[in-house]
């Protein structure tokens, strides 16, 4: 991609903060394996920074198989404990046990609606969202909280309304740049 000079939304700092905001963060995404990877990475950076996984993103894609629903939900024992055991890899063994459960569920969801894409966009129907000018970016909204409890419900963990709100973020179906970004 080619990229934009000017200002940019102020989380940005770091390169790959920049990198990812520039290439990534807030562009529709409809590709099956990297929503589920980016759900995966909102729910592990619970309770860190988001720099921090960005900075481990490439060890915890080793880690979790390419991040692939379907490997992923096949998982035993054996390959938590190497998970768990993988250099660069968060140690919390709930997140790293909640990549699988919510692998299964995952599979489900594309089972039952098709695809986890039109799951997700059919909440979103006119998406993306787009704050008014100026007005605060929220932790998290009753959309966020929607599919949040939907999520959960289908059996998915480290779902919350703020963590969904920030996977809704990276993947387009609200965009929060801020006004002044050269990618609004």
């Amino acid at each position: 991609m080619e990229r934009q000079t000017g200002k940019r939304c102020p989380w940005a700092n770091t390169p790959l903060e920049i990198a990812y905001h520039d290439g990534e963060w807030g562009r529709p995404l409809h590709d099956e394996r990297a929503l589920f990877e980016l759900l995966e990475l909102e729910g592990f950076q619970a309770g860190l920074s988001w720099s921090l996984i960005l900075e481990r993103r490439a060890a915890l894609r080793e880690a979790f198989a390419g991040f692939n629903p379907e490997k992923l939900a096949a998982w035993g024992e054996e390959e938590v404990q190497k998970a768990l055991a993988a250099p660069g890899v968060i140690r919390n063994r709930s997140k790293v046990h909640s990549a699988v459960t919510n692998a299964q569920a995952f599979l489900r969801v594309r089972e039952e609606f098709g695809s986890f894409d039109a799951y997700l966009w059919g909440f979103a129907p006119g998406a993306p969202f787009r704050r008014a000018p100026g007005a605060p970016v929220p932790a998290q909204t009753p959309l966020s909280q929607e599919i949040s409890r939907d999520l959960r419900r289908r059996g998915m963990k480290f779902v919350g309304p703020v963590i969904v709100y920030s996977f809704l973020q990276s993947v387009g179906v609200v965009h929060d740049h801020a006004a002044d970004c050269a990618f609004a």
